[in-house]
């Protein structure tokens, strides 16, 4: 085996977190909403064209936000994809509303708009939608639901930052979305997150709730003479170190995304030909939709073959990994959720994926490597 090991994602490393970082050290000011809290939320707001946004600890605590703005209650169902992150599910659950667990379109891995019709019930308050690997999910069928029903629509746009759907930018499309900036982001600050909003009075109460449920940022903003406790709520804002490390991350944003395309449409030219012989899909972009890079994935013949792939490229010193284990089949979502048509393409989807190492670092040589041994497996 060779010992230079090509993981499967590294956080990238901007020029400037250092010099932020003590700047923040050196100031009287590490708590949140200081002159980096600012910087970065004026930056999610160019890049999104959000009306409003607000930094929070993680993406998980966003979508936590959210459920608290839109009141879910035990009465309420909210509509999840299976194929998706424990976050989706947990924030719903927490308020103890039912997750209603439905499948996805196998080309994306987006949930499937014709399931969400099929799962709409008189308890149905929201349908969570997650843009995987930043690509849209299929959002015209979406929001035809949402209007029609009143339901709100939550986007979980952890994968997404700076996609688009028809040139709106993801995120920005539904009732509010959630941004994630853990260190397996495209940019990232360790751990931290956004929510992104459009109404002016969600927006209110928004930043009462992120501050333990007190007007202080009308306070910081000399818009009252001081604060107090205004409405439920928990301690969802970040330090200004960690949104130091975030400025840095954004300065370099256009960087950061041209050469994560670099590397995701290298896969993409190199490898159709071998995935036509052998049975592959490969992950696919539609037409009217921009891309994040924020993966670039693999559906392998058979859960065997993927476990097979995996081990050899293992023994090549290469990291690919599966992703998500559907959450309708799981302990907690057999206990906090339910599932009115089993979720079979979820789980197809899950037992065949593979996920390629893509990070801004790699080289053109690591590139050719991977690309080498993806093609020389045999099953």
């Amino acid at each position: 085996m060779t010992t230079d090991r090509i993981i499967f994602s590294r956080p990238y490393r901007a020029g400037r977190e250092l010099a932020n970082l003590e700047v923040v050290l050196s100031s009287d000011h590490s708590h949140g909403d200081g002159q980096f809290t600012r910087s970065v939320t004026a930056r999610l707001k160019e890049i999104t064209g959000a009306p409003h946004a607000l930094l929070t600890t993680s993406c998980t605590h966003a979508l936590e936000l959210g459920g608290l703005l839109l009141e879910l209650g035990p009465a309420d169902e909210v509509i999840v994809p299976s194929f998706a992150f424990t976050s989706a599910a947990t924030s719903i659950a927490l308020r103890g509303a039912t997750c209603v667990f439905v499948d996805i379109d196998e080309e994306t891995g987006n949930i499937d708009p014709a399931a969400v019709a099929d799962a709409i019930t008189e308890r149905t308050k929201a349908v969570l939608v997650m843009h995987y690997g930043g690509v849209a999910a299929d959002m015209a069928a979406l929001l035809a639901l949402a209007d029609r029903y009143g339901l709100a629509l939550i986007e979980d746009n952890a994968h997404g930052l700076g996609g688009t759907w028809r040139g709106r930018a993801l995120g920005t499309i539904g009732t509010m979305g959630t941004q994630s900036f853990h260190d397996t982001k495209n940019v990232h600050c360790g751990e931290g997150g956004a929510l992104l909003l459009a109404d002016d009075i969600l927006m209110g109460r928004a930043e009462i709730m992120r501050e333990k449920g007190t007007d202080r940022a009308r306070f910081l903003r000399g818009q009252v003479d001081k604060y107090s406790w205004q409405d439920i709520g928990s301690s969802y804002l970040p330090s200004e170190l960690n949104a130091a490390v975030l400025a840095a991350q954004l300065d370099e944003f256009d960087t950061i995304q041209q050469q994560r395309h670099r590397v995701w449409d290298t896969y993409a030219a190199a490898l159709p030909d071998w995935a036509g012989r052998k049975g592959v899909r490969l992950m696919q972009v539609p037409p009217d939709r921009g891309h994040t890079a924020h993966l670039f994935f693999l559906r392998m013949p058979t859960e065997e073959s993927r476990d097979g792939m995996i081990g050899h490229l293992a023994a090549q010193g290469i990291v690919a990994p599966f992703h998500y284990i559907p959450l309708d089949s799981s302990p907690a979502g057999l206990k906090y959720g339910r599932t009115p048509v089993p979720c079979t393409r979820s789980a197809e989807f899950s037992a065949t994926i593979v996920r390629l190492p893509l990070y801004p670092m790699l080289t053109a040589e690591q590139l050719d490597r991977v690309i080498d041994a993806v093609t020389a497996y045999s099953w």
